[in-house]
């Protein structure tokens, strides 16, 4: 009798701990379910939203005209682009626009003194994991740094920088050598100089920062600077620059061995 009553005990402690494991892999997977299906979510509706964006800078600023539009730039700065009056009247944080032909980069750019805002924001200062583009805050449109560093995500999704890895092929390059950068004030398109990766480095460090250098105080700095970029760039793209340019620098996470940073350096075409 004990032997058959240990043996049922057993079977029992058996069946409960199926059922219990059985249950777990339910709730795994339901919860996997959910969050799939929200992040689904979430990329369709961030893709509209900049759809929508993106209909309303190619939009006729003529059919906005009797809205209220309210201007807040520099007194000496020329006249704000139309196509970027009705974007720029939703939020006053827009600085311009970041795009490279084929490619999923398209966005409005932001700027703020708080930077890590547009870490967790979108244009519409919602909440939003896949954040924002936006420019250094030491960074200036109006009157332009002699550099301007645009940050964003990395993310798996290709969204925001999650592509602009791809730029460590010379191949990918050779087919995306122009980024086209607007500001709210002028057009401009940019050739790619250098492609590097980077570990950010330790205060105390003596080291070269790409992401200090946003204006120098004489062309002595500014060759030294280039060249230090030229050293670090995985490949030659055979484009020079001069002191003088006007540079544009995006930057991203990078999560490859030995690196933290992946960076994009471009000139502004003449």
């Amino acid at each position: 009798k004990k032997d058959k009553r240990e043996v049922h005990e057993k079977s029992v402690r058996k069946e409960r701990n199926r059922k219990l494991i059985m249950s777990i892999s339910i709730c795994v997977a339901v919860l996997s379910l959910g969050y799939f299906t929200y992040y689904c979510y979430q990329a369709y509706k961030s893709g509209r939203e900049f759809e929508a964006l993106s209909e309303l800078k190619n939009s006729d600023f003529s059919l906005y005209r009797k809205a209220k539009v309210t201007l807040d730039a520099p007194e000496d700065a020329p006249d704000i682009l139309e196509e970027y009056i009705t974007l720029y009247n939703k939020n006053k944080s827009l600085i311009g626009w970041l795009k490279i032909d084929d490619t999923i980069i398209d966005y409005p750019v932001m700027q703020s003194s708080n930077e890590s805002y547009y870490l967790t924001h979108n244009f519409n200062q919602e909440k939003d994991n896949n954040g924002s583009l936006f420019i250094d805050a030491d960074c200036s449109i109006w009157p332009r740094s002699q550099n301007i560093i645009v940050y964003g995500h990395n993310m798996k999704s290709g969204k925001m920088f999650g592509s602009l890895s791809k730029y460590k092929s010379e191949d990918y390059f050779k087919k995306h050598p122009v980024i086209q950068f607007d500001t709210l004030y002028e057009k401009g398109e940019y050739q790619v100089i250098y492609v590097f990766s980077e570990i950010v480095h330790d205060e105390a460090e003596v080291a070269f920062r790409y992401y200090q250098f946003i204006n120098v105080n004489s062309e002595e700095e500014y060759d030294s600077n280039m060249e230090q970029m030229k050293e670090m760039s995985l490949y030659d793209t055979g484009v020079v620059s001069k002191y003088g340019d006007e540079l544009l620098t995006l930057s991203t996470c990078d999560y490859t061995e030995g690196a933290e940073r992946f960076a994009v350096v471009a000139k502004r075409i003449d």
